[in-house]
């Protein structure tokens, strides 16, 4: 029995001289806090609209005797699309020119006969009632020459109408008529539509609570918007807000947009759904970390703090504006601190840590 006791009295004092190790330091990774200058933006998708569009449409019947333009080309206002054969209009002109120098004629011939008529009826050759028909034959055919030069002037328009141009600069589309097809004037289907594309549109919605932010930065002067195309590697178009809807959409809650891109590269296509990024003011010098140090715990977003001695305290922080992966901490961090980013879940407040690359 004695020999039982010393035996574990002797094994407690061996135990108790070898005390347990503490656990090793967690690998991490670390970023700094700094300072910097955070844009405010708004993120959105938006829609490229032209600024202006043109279905183009006869305005005479006839048979299309010429195609001078091709499918998606750039065209400048004036240049020819469409000629539809003139003959018909041509002899329409002539006809009403002729109309015209035979009534002038005949109206120089009245005249002629009024100024005789004159003088027979002052020595009474002639009765007051011819003298009257006569001035009144003169009146008439007067009359008839201006419908005469109305009526020639509407066939000249008309026969202009016969060579189709293009009323704005901007890219056609499809040609939904061929050489030959016979058209109608006002028909509902147009021959083409020529899109206005440079410069372009882009249409967006943001929650009405910016409206008053918006107001104020295009008052002061201009408000900046960047376009992406969806699947673009590429840097992101840049354009200003040109327009602000007069009324909310109380169903959604959204005030609609529309700001000019000179898209002098045709990045942007008429119908293409863009990434819209509006830029409303940027904070200067603000307390940023990288976003992945935010965690979110129970009571709110946090992070780790890495102190001198290699271990860390989780602090709660306010978390404000995100901008290409670092987001700006309104309170709770200064400006040199070590933050972790990476290793999180494996720390508890009080671990210790190693940093790595």
């Amino acid at each position: 029995a004695l020999a039982a006791i010393g035996y574990a009295a002797t094994s407690g004092l061996v135990r108790g001289a070898q005390p347990k190790a503490p656990p090793p330091a967690a690998p991490v990774v670390t970023a700094s806090v700094a300072r910097a200058d955070i844009p405010v933006t708004v993120h959105t998708i938006g829609n490229v609209q032209p600024i202006k569009s043109v279905a183009v449409k006869s305005r005479v019947d006839g048979q299309i005797t010429a195609v001078s333009f091709k499918e998606g080309q750039i065209v400048k206002a004036g240049d020819p699309l469409f000629t539809i054969d003139p003959r018909t209009f041509e002899a329409n002109v002539r006809q009403a020119e002729a109309n015209l120098a035979r009534d002038k004629a005949q109206l120089e011939k009245a005249k002629w006969d009024v100024a005789r008529y004159t003088e027979l009826a002052k020595k009474e050759f002639l009765t007051k009632q011819q003298f009257e028909q006569a001035r009144t034959t003169v009146e008439t055919l007067a009359a008839t020459i201006k419908a005469d030069e109305a009526a020639l002037d509407n066939a000249k328009l008309e026969l202009s109408y016969t060579s189709i141009r293009a009323p704005i600069q901007g890219r056609t589309g499809s040609v939904l008529v061929n050489l030959g097809n016979v058209v109608k004037a006002n028909d509902p289907a147009p021959l083409v539509v020529i899109n206005q594309i440079q410069p372009i549109y882009v249409a967006f919605s943001v929650a009405e609570r910016y409206l008053p932010e918006i107001k104020a930065r295009i008052a002061g002067g201009k408000l900046m918007v960047s376009a992406a195309a969806q699947g673009d590697p590429s840097a992101p178009e840049q354009g200003d807000v040109s327009f602000v809807n007069n009324a909310v959409d109380a169903a959604t809650g959204t005030i609609l947009l529309k700001a000019t891109f000179q898209n002098a590269n045709e990045r942007l296509t008429t119908g293409q759904s863009v990434n819209v990024t509006l830029t409303l003011s940027t904070l200067a010098n603000a307390v940023v970390v990288p976003t992945e140090a935010i965690q979110n715990g129970p009571s709110g977003p946090y992070v780790y703090v890495v102190k001198q001695d290699m271990t860390v305290e989780q602090r709660p922080v306010t978390a404000g504006v995100a901008h290409e992966g670092m987001t700006v901490i309104e309170k709770g961090l200064d400006g040199g601190e070590q933050v972790v980013t990476d290793g999180q879940l494996r720390l508890v407040p009080g671990s210790r840590v190693r940093t790595q690359s």
